[in-house]
């Protein structure tokens, strides 16, 4: 178990005192605040002009005392003002306990305060709200770390990533750009669920836990159901519910949802992850390339106000038309290799020469998808449509109209990563069904990745599905190319870790990680 520091004794110890004193220091009334903390600079002039009292709340990020004057600085999510406390004005009586003792000595660095008074601007210049009354929020047993600096140069910042994506609620407390990274990914997923209304389809939720994992080839996460004794997954996509909801007749639905897939972690891939899907009766895949195109440069303008901007060192034009490649010309372009013109032995032989692992259970649509991310996909860095897939890589999708060997499929791929996935969605149950086998005589070859049948998703085709197309796209993947950031971890509020051990000793008074 870690034993407190001396700080957070200190701190424990003045929290006893507070109580001691008569204050609660963990107050449960409503505190009624008239403006965030950001209005006070906006709003400034007026405020100043109507002599108005202003309430306030925020943490104590600085404080100067002084005697009987003294400064702190208050933060919240808008910003930060300064507080100008002076004893008198806050204890104008003969009893300058509240000043002398739980000002001067009981508050710390970290604690949640308000205040109220009258805002000005200081002979430095500097707006601050002239303090006459404060109350104790919440106190902070914890001290977060303090950024210092010499010579103008910052130490002790709290920048360790593993200690980052751990505790986010302190990276939050204490980068204010990471705060608007988060702003900023909501503002990719409103400028989203904004298009998609505005084209009058309807946002809909599926389930999570499903009886089988279908939509996807990934490996699932297995759980089990006590009441209905059944193993359940959690879901790997929703694709094959939304596309249900089209043979009940919607003319289109999509969904934000959570997906998860029991396989590696890397600075691309969590197991769990947000995606969108959309799927559209009576459209096919060239519609939905124009249709993804609009949406991102609605995305990319909601964020940056142009269409162009820097990420990774690179400069993305999404005013452009995005190019369009086919699957065999970007393998024969970039690896000199005609997939065509190959069975699956040789493309299994011309993987092993490139340097890949692969084994008797790869059949011809996974050896080619190996060869795609060998020779091509790290070429595609501007906004590039890859288009026109081998029937052997999508189960779930229309045969090509000119080209039965060929699927109406496209992928999204913009600086060497896949952006989103789409469809001329495959209605035809005979069809669907064959398909569905096929993968199942690969799982029974050894992958585990291969779909499972899924007789009521068939049924339902059955019924009647119209001609539509779906897309999926990345979240997750969308935020870390517009917003610049190398990691996926850097735009999960949360990201998976492996967990923290903890000391449940029976002699520990609190839990502590060791």
């Amino acid at each position: 178990m870690l034993e407190r520091s001396e700080q957070e004794l200190g701190r424990l110890a003045a929290l006893e005192q507070l109580r001691e004193l008569g204050i609660e220091p963990y107050p449960a009334a409503l505190y009624p605040i008239t403006h965030r903390i950001g209005e006070i600079t906006t709003k400034f002039d007026a405020l100043v002009a109507s002599e108005e009292r202003v309430v306030v709340a925020g943490r104590i990020r600085a404080r100067r005392i002084m005697g009987s004057a003294s400064f702190i600085s208050l933060q919240d999510e808008s910003g930060s003002v300064q507080g100008y406390v002076k004893r008198d004005d806050l204890c104008p009586g003969e009893d300058k306990t509240f000043y002398n003792t739980v000002f001067k000595k009981l508050l710390d660095l970290g604690d949640f305060v308000g205040i109220e008074g009258k805002v000005f601007r200081t002979q430095t210049g500097e707006i601050s709200v002239h303090v006459d009354w404060l109350v104790l929020l919440a106190k902070s047993i914890r001290p977060l770390p303090v950024v210092k600096e010499k010579d103008g140069v910052q130490y002790d910042a709290f920048t360790d990533p593993e200690l980052r994506y751990r505790q986010r609620y302190v990276d939050l407390a204490l980068n204010p750009e990471v705060r608007k990274t988060f702003r900023q990914r909501q503002q990719i997923v409103s400028a989203m669920r904004h298009f998609f209304d505005e084209s009058g389809y309807l946002e809909v939720e599926t389930p999570i836990l499903q009886p089988i994992p279908g939509g996807a080839s990934a490996r699932p996460f297995i759980t089990h159901h006590n009441a209905l004794d059944v193993d359940l997954y959690l879901r790997i996509a929703n694709e094959l519910y939304l596309k249900r909801l089209l043979v009940g007749g919607y003319d289109g639905v999509y969904e934000f949802a959570k997906d998860f897939r029991n396989e590696g972690m890397d600075r691309r891939h969590n197991p769990e992850f947000s995606v969108l899907e959309i799927y559209v009766a009576y459209k096919d895949y060239l519609w939905m390339m124009d249709f993804v195109q609009e949406m991102l440069r609605r995305v990319v303008k909601a964020v940056h106000g142009r269409l162009q901007f820097r990420s990774h060192d690179i400069d993305f034009d999404f005013e452009k038309p995005f190019a369009r490649l086919t699957m065999r010309d970007a393998i024969l372009q970039y690896g000199n290799l005609d997939i065509d013109i190959l069975d699956e032995e040789a493309l299994r032989v011309e993987c092993r020469k490139r340097g890949a692992d692969v084994d008797e259970s790869f059949g011809r649509g996974k050896l080619i998808d190996e060869l795609f991310g060998l020779t091509a996909e790290e070429h595609l860095i501007q906004p590039t449509f890859l288009i026109d897939y081998p029937t052997e890589m999508s189960p779930l999708c229309k045969r090509h109209r000119s080209n039965p060997k060929l699927t109406e499929r496209f992928e999204l791929f913009v600086n060497g990563s896949e952006l989103c996935n789409a469809y001329s969605e495959l209605n035809d149950p005979v069809d669907q069904l064959a398909r569905f086998q096929e993968q199942m005589l690969l799982g029974k070859k050894g992958d585990d990745e291969a779909m499972i049948i899924d007789y009521d998703y068939v049924r339902a085709m059955e019924y009647g599905m119209p001609p539509c197309s779906g897309m999926g796209i990345g979240i997750d993947r969308l935020a870390m190319l517009i917003l610049d950031k190398v990691s996926i971890q850097d735009v999960l509020l949360f990201p998976q870790m492996r967990p923290e051990v903890w000391d449940l000793t029976p002699a520990s008074t609190e839990n502590q990680p060791e």
